[in-house]
């Protein structure tokens, strides 16, 4: 992953949980169906987040699963400074400053988590990744991944940036807020819907889909 996504991501830390709610339109449909696919067998899921930042979506799902033990992965040591402070008496959370593509991980995992991450990846990485999280899975395990997708059209492309700008220059953030992120936007490599859907079944994923989709926010899901 680009130096200038973590530097980007980095200046941003601080303010980027309060931000976030502002900057995705459908932010808690996009989040609660995220949340809801997050279930497992046992009480106390071994869970990898990968590109957690602050971890917003892990501590959602660590109030589902309290006992769980979660693995945070970020590029960007100051998210996950934001993370620390979130998760700061607890002992079941290790956090991993790196690029999670490029990880060696040492043990496998009952779920994988990732929120807004993977697609600033290329489509190539994305690929490679999508089989290393399938391999990392125990049987049965699942993949939860809310994250951008392009549209089938430029055209379709063109009506969700023009629609995500109405919402946020609506939204009462500053305007260097919305410059910034417009500028980490630059940054993002979208890729279509049905093409993710097929690299993860590509990868060995079962019944994946798409569970959730609001312009180019989606929700993914697979099974090992």
């Amino acid at each position: 992953m680009e130096l200038s996504v973590k530097k980007l991501f980095d200046a941003v830390a601080r303010d980027y949980d309060r931000e976030r709610k502002h900057l995705i339109p459908c932010f808690e449909d996009f989040y609660g169906m995220a949340l809801s696919l997050v279930e497992s067998r046992s009480d106390s899921p071994k869970i990898l987040d990968l590109g957690a930042g602050t971890g917003l979506f892990s501590s959602m799902v660590y109030q589902k699963y309290p006992n769980s033990q979660i693995t945070l992965v970020d590029l960007s040591d100051k998210m996950l400074e934001g993370a620390r402070e979130r998760f700061h008496s607890l002992g079941n959370i290790e956090y991993v400053v790196g690029d999670y593509s490029n990880l060696t991980f040492s043990q496998n995992y009952d779920i994988v988590i990732s929120s807004l991450s993977i697609h600033h990846l290329t489509h190539t990485a994305k690929r490679q990744l999508f089989s290393t999280i399938h391999q990392l899975l125990n049987d049965g395990g699942i993949f939860v991944n809310a994250d951008q997708v392009a549209g089938n059209t430029p055209q379709n492309d063109e009506l969700f940036r023009r629609r995500w700008l109405e919402r946020i220059n609506e939204s009462g953030l500053s305007k260097e807020a919305i410059d910034a992120s417009i500028e980490r936007r630059k940054l993002d490599i979208n890729a279509k819907l049905v093409d993710q859907i097929q690299w993860m079944e590509q990868a060995g994923f079962q019944d994946v889909d798409c569970m959730y989709k609001h312009l180019d926010f989606a929700v993914f899901f697979g099974k090992k």
